[in-house]
């Protein structure tokens, strides 16, 4: 049997661009995804079941956002889940980030912001399947300090590998990487300038429906 702290090189389809954003791209996006956030504000979601709040606040641009809660758990939602408004547009950019890497004939229809700001805060080992299909990428970007970004293959327990992504990086997910389990191990506060009072923001761009 193995184990998830075995090494493993990171599955076909993955791919990683350091630097992928310069310095003036990130502050460009940061305030286009501080506008979002002010249309539709971070919110916590919970875990099916159990009910247990995430420790990764969250919102969405796009026509589908991602959500979850004891309830329903995992799912898309046309709307954000306490203002009851429509989700903001993708912003720009990021369409272009898209257009530029996924290598996809269609846009993305949700862009998830996950805000880490705590040295506790992480996201544990999961897939991106709660979409109708996996054609196409996943298409993710970070902003703010440095996180340890682990990933795997098919199987939770598999073996995985892991590097640091930071600030103006891109990751794109295909091929078999589409459905590999990752996740954040930790952030490293303090180790970007871009966030005045620190933290990490990921964006994560997807189609949902074919």
């Amino acid at each position: 049997m193995t184990s998830a702290n075995q090494k493993a090189g990171p599955p076909a389809g993955f791919r990683y661009l350091p630097g992928y954003l310069s310095p003036e791209d990130q502050r460009s996006l940061l305030a286009a995804l501080r506008a979002v956030v002010a249309e539709a504000p971070l919110y916590q979601p919970r875990m099916p079941g159990n009910g247990k709040p995430m420790s990764v606040r969250m919102s969405n641009a796009g026509s589908h956002g991602w959500y979850s809660d004891k309830a329903a758990g995992y799912r898309y939602v046309s709307n954000h889940p306490e203002t009851g408004r429509p989700w903001p547009a993708i912003p720009a950019a990021l369409l272009a980030a898209w257009g530029d890497l996924a290598d996809y004939p269609a846009p993305p229809q949700c862009c998830l912001i996950n805000f880490y700001q705590g040295p506790k805060v992480r996201m544990g080992l999961h897939r991106d399947q709660d979409e109708e299909t996996f054609e196409a990428p996943v298409v993710s970007l970070s902003l703010g300090d440095s996180a340890v970004f682990r990933i795997g293959g098919a199987e939770r327990r598999g073996p995985t590998s892991s590097l640091k992504l930071h600030s103006g990086d891109a990751v794109v997910m295909g091929g078999d990487a589409r459905l590999a389990y990752h996740g954040i191990d930790r952030v490293l506060g303090g180790s970007s300038r871009l966030l005045q009072d620190g933290g990490r923001i990921n964006i994560t761009l997807r189609r949902v429906t074919a």
